[in-house]
């Protein structure tokens, strides 16, 4: 049996979505930009996917862009705010638990002379509101603050947080990565007062090398990338029209079930926590609380087993997570948000991450645990004195 538990790496693609792509590709293939019926209905494809997000972030299609995925869309908000209003001031303020596709280009704004504020999290992941109330000034131009963490799955009250930032400086621009909350977790960015959003097409079960960036439109930012003016010169390059119209339709059909996938995923996810349980000296991470744990992630620190080592152990089982986050699992580094919610020095390199789709089934589960029941007493044995 095979158990893919690794979906906030990525998605098995939808058949629809699948099958929209290859359409895209082979018969309906004409460049966006191109004055004649090939380039009007390719146009046709991209103004439908925009019109789909729109629906759903209920906005204008001017508010939509494609990007090449998450980490584009991150960096296009971020650096795009910051050079566009350092003349107000060069204060910006994320957290201490971002992906690198956020913590990157705030470490790089850093090197080019602007304040970063990191703010902490508690144990469980969750930022403090007060915290970031007190850290707001005058000067501050941005607050990135992801919706879900990747790694322990914990979720930040975003809609708070968007009233704090704008009733303390109403001209500072508010962005959320939402690439692992994106149709698993309802977001309303016209009233949850966010500016930008970020969203990744492989995560959803779209193609990958796709990606959403939100901007309010009376939000400005800077293009980071510059060309033949496409986007409304926002995102300059040919339009991805397949990846574009099968990661909207991928978001279509998750945001519809969502109510009904999120329950399914929750209820596997207490199932999953309640059979770890039977085994010793394992430790989930992250919120105990329901409301404030994403229903598809579940951090697991394992006494005495380097992750590396059950990593590759499952994976000769045919059971396949990760070890943090997949973007970086192959840079032997030392993960931010584990250091950050205070995971003994022993536990810091002894964490994996289960994560499920609407796809996982409870067989996949049982045979996950039973394997990981299976592995442990052996692989402790191993234990680095």
């Amino acid at each position: 049996m095979e158990a893919y538990l690794d979906n906030s790496a990525t998605t098995a693609v939808l058949p629809e979505a699948a099958q929209l792509v290859m359409k895209l590709m082979t018969e309906d293939y004409g460049n966006p930009s191109s004055m004649h019926k090939r380039g009007f209905e390719a146009e046709k494809y991209m103004r439908e996917a925009k019109q789909t997000f729109a629906d759903i972030f209920r906005c204008t299609p001017g508010e939509i862009f494609f990007t090449s995925g998450g980490t584009e869309s991150d960096n296009m908000a971020i650096l795009g705010a910051a050079y566009a209003h350092h003349r107000q001031g060069k204060h910006i303020i994320t957290t201490a638990i971002e992906h690198a596709a956020v913590s990157a280009p705030y470490k790089f704004l850093e090197s080019q002379g602007y304040e970063v504020t990191y703010l902490s999290v508690d144990s469980e992941g969750i930022i403090s509101l007060d915290e970031l109330k007190d850290a707001i000034r005058e000067d501050t131009i941005l607050v990135s603050i992801m919706h879900v963490n990747n790694e322990i799955g914990s979720i930040q009250p975003i809609a708070e947080a968007g009233e704090i930032i704008k009733a303390a400086n109403p001209q500072c621009l508010f962005h959320v990565d939402d690439i692992q909350g994106f149709g698993k977790l309802a977001i309303s960015p016209k009233a949850m007062k966010i500016d930008m959003i970020s969203v990744s097409g492989h995560k959803i079960h779209g193609p990958k090398g796709t990606g959403v960036l939100y901007v309010n439109k009376d939000a400005r930012i800077i293009p980071m990338i510059l060309g033949g003016g496409q986007q409304k010169g926002m995102r300059s390059g040919t339009e991805n029209v397949p990846g574009a119209a099968g990661m909207a339709l991928a978001a279509k059909l998750m945001v519809k079930n969502m109510a009904e996938n999120s329950a399914k995923l929750y209820e596997l996810r207490g199932y999953f926590v309640g059979r770890l349980s039977e085994i010793e000296n394992v430790q989930v991470n992250g919120p105990k609380d329901e409301s404030q744990v994403a229903p598809h992630i579940v951090s697991l620190s394992i006494d005495g087993v380097r992750a590396e080592v059950i990593l590759h152990a499952l994976e000769e089982k045919d059971v396949f997570v990760s070890a943090g986050s997949a973007c970086s699992s192959n840079k032997p580094a030392v993960s931010a948000t584990l250091k950050a919610i205070g995971l003994k020095k022993e536990l810091l390199d002894s964490t994996i991450r289960f994560s499920f789709s609407v796809h996982t089934t409870k067989e996949e589960v049982d045979y996950a645990i039973e394997t990981l029941e299976t592995l442990l007493p052996m692989l402790r044995r191993f234990k680095r004195r």
